[in-house]
């Protein structure tokens, strides 16, 4: 998808590290009119991606990581369709992609993969893997940690949506005491998932060996997890968060990893994606940190760049299709 011509459109697909956006789908039916390029880098600043994505009519971005703010895609004059994996995405300015005459589509997103990958850090937290296969694999110690049990222990569920309520399921499978919290929980849902509903955020907290969060990020949600929050974990008790990092404070973390006063964290989320070489995150004790992965499977990515080159080819014939806003 080469041959440039002034009647030819560009298309930028973002954050393709793996260099899979194009080994996921089939692109052959844009070839005709749309040129592809993919960028296997990161671009972080607005003044670069305005650069960079000054030629293209259209973009493909995953998730939430690139912000299309109002600054930015009043810079983008040329761009015409803009299309997100997922069917939500809070770091696209939709009305300033309206007033600029950009078209905003999404895709469909599978829930299993977050949930897969959180019962992955859970498991591997409580079993110490990374610890003991570095051990294992390097001439270390043979069994030199001794790991948490599962049935019988309490696992809370911040958020019983689509995500946490299959969490919550894995968990009874399990053997474990599940219970659940949100500010909009009802005694329906949680009777609906077969977990007990606890009656406030703190005895969640409070009474949880494994604590797993799976909110929506929001102005009531951001911080929820703060200093004090967190000071009523127990010191046995473990974190994991695949959402959003922004529901958790992440200096009151990093402090609570480092003092010991819990025992471990699993994460696939940060302020700050990618995290740069010197982000405390990086060499945080007690932390087994995955980089946003949670979505990151072959059929998921499948379904994101099918349906985006569907999404394109409606565009082009002048019925856009999964339109966001």
């Amino acid at each position: 998808m080469n041959d440039s011509s002034p009647s030819r459109l560009r298309c930028a697909v973002l954050d393709d590290f793996q260099d899979a956006a194009l080994r996921s789908a089939d692109w052959s039916p844009l070839e005709d009119r749309v040129d592809v390029v993919t960028f296997r880098d990161h671009i972080a600043g607005e003044d670069e991606l305005a650069e960079r994505l000054a030629g293209f009519d259209i973009v493909v971005t995953l998730r939430e990581r690139v912000p299309f703010p109002g600054t930015l895609l009043d810079r983008l004059p040329r761009l015409k369709l803009l299309v997100a994996s997922g069917m939500r995405n809070s770091a696209i300015d939709l009305a300033a992609a309206e007033r600029n005459g950009v078209t905003v589509c999404g895709t469909a997103s599978s829930s299993t993969p977050p949930v897969e990958l959180t019962w992955a850090l859970l498991l591997g937290l409580a079993r110490n893997l990374v610890t003991e296969n570095g051990a294992l694999r390097t001439g270390g110690p043979w069994q030199s940690t001794v790991g948490a049990d599962l049935h019988g222990r309490r696992l809370g569920v911040l958020g019983l949506g689509r995500i946490g309520g299959r969490v919550a399921q894995i968990g009874l499978a399990f053997g474990m005491r599940v219970s659940a919290w949100s500010q909009n929980l009802s005694q329906e849902r949680a009777d609906e998932v077969g977990v007990e509903r606890a009656p406030s955020l703190e005895d969640l907290l409070s009474g949880s060996d494994f604590l797993t969060v799976h909110l929506k990020l929001s102005d009531r949600t951001r911080g929820l997890l703060g200093p004090a929050e967190l000071a009523l974990l127990k010191p046995t008790a473990y974190l994991v968060n695949t959402s959003r990092a922004a529901i958790v404070d992440q200096k009151a973390l990093l402090a609570a990893l480092h003092e010991g006063r819990i025992a471990g964290a699993g994460l696939d989320v940060f302020d700050i994606e990618p995290l740069p070489a010197d982000h405390p995150m990086r060499t945080a004790p007690r932390l087994l940190a995955t980089p946003h992965l949670g979505y990151v499977t072959q059929d998921n990515y499948a379904t994101y760049y099918r349906q985006a080159v569907e999404d394109i080819q409606a565009y082009l014939a002048g019925e856009p299709v999964r339109r966001l806003g």
